[in-house]
C-alpha cells in the first residue's frame, strides 16, 4: 500500500519566498529521510516552496482562472511531502510518528489509490493509455 505522509508546517500558508527552514532542523529531516529509505519504504519526497510562490488554476467558472499566490483565504499550506510504501495505514502512521518534525508541523496520511483499486470499466478505461499505467505503479 502506498500512502503520502503531507507535511503541514503551521504559519506556512503566510511565508515569505525563499523561506527555509534552519540547519538543524534539516539535518534532523535528513537523518529520519535516511532511516525511511534504509527501511525499504521511501518512495520519493520533496519539500515545496510557500503558497507566495505558486498559483491557483480554478475551474470554478467553467472557464479556467489563474490566482497567483499568497492566497489570503487558506488555513494550511503544504510544506512538503513523503510518499512511502507499507503494508498497513498502522505503520505509515508509525513512521510519522518517528518524524523529528517540531511543534508547530502537522503530518496527514492518506493512501494512494493503486490501479487495481478502481472498477473494471474505469481500469479498462485507463487501459487505453498503458504508459500512464506504468506511472500510477500499482
Amino acid at each position: 500500500m502506498r500512502f503520502m505522509m503531507l507535511m503541514i508546517p503551521k504559519g506556512y500558508e503566510k511565508a515569505d519566498p525563499g523561506t527555509m527552514p534552519d540547519a538543524k532542523a534539516v539535518a534532523a529531516m535528513m537523518k529520519y529521510n535516511e532511516e525511511l529509505q534504509k527501511a525499504g519504504v521511501l518512495l520519493s519526497l520533496d519539500g515545496l516552496q510557500p503558497l507566495s510562490m505558486g498559483a491557483r488554476v480554478s475551474f470554478a467558472s467553467g472557464k479556467p482562472q489563474v490566482t497567483d499566490g499568497p492566497f489570503i483565504e487558506t488555513k494550511e499550506a503544504l510544506g512538503g511531502y513523503w510518499m512511502i510504501k507499507v503494508d498497513s495505514k498502522q505503520e505509515a502512521i508509525e513512521w510519522a510518528l518517528r518524524c523529528p518534525a517540531s511543534s508547530n508541523e502537522v503530518i496527514e496520511i492518506r493512501q494512494v489509490h493503486e490501479f487495481s483499486d478502481f472498477p473494471a470499466d474505469v481500469q479498462q478505461a485507463a487501459a487505453k493509455f498503458p504508459e500512464l499505467k506504468e506511472l500510477h505503479r500499482s
